[in-house]
């Protein structure tokens, strides 16, 4: 699967319609801790609930992504406790998910594997 993280958000396109179908899936969630850093990826479940809004799981630590034309929302949280929230520019292509927070210049990719049973 093609790493997308050496490529820029403006050069992938924003194309939300690429979304998957609502369902569960499983996927891998790869973070890069800034610019320079390689990405450290790990097994996730995205639960894709509408066109609009999306989860991906990583053990106990979920990332509450609301979609819009352009921007992603995003809200971490552990457990009920939010750690976490920002908004940035994503980009589907193909099955994979990329985001990047400014802020801290850190790089998301969600992978988008087989679809698993029924949404919680």
């Amino acid at each position: 699967m093609r790493c997308l993280f050496a490529l820029p958000l403006a050069a992938i396109g924003v194309a939300a319609a690429a979304a998957p179908a609502p369902g569960r899936y499983e996927a891998t969630l790869c973070v890069s801790a800034s610019a320079s850093a390689p990405p450290s990826c790990g097994a996730a479940e995205l639960e894709v609930r509408s066109a609009t809004r999306a989860e991906v799981r990583v053990a106990d630590i979920v990332y509450r992504l609301s979609l819009r034309p352009a921007q992603v929302d995003v809200t971490t949280l552990h457990g009920r406790m939010q750690i976490d929230e920002f908004s940035a520019e994503y980009a589907w292509q193909g099955d994979v998910l990329s985001f990047i927070d400014t802020d801290k210049q850190a790089r998301y990719e969600v992978r988008t594997g087989a679809r698993l049973g029924r949404a919680r």
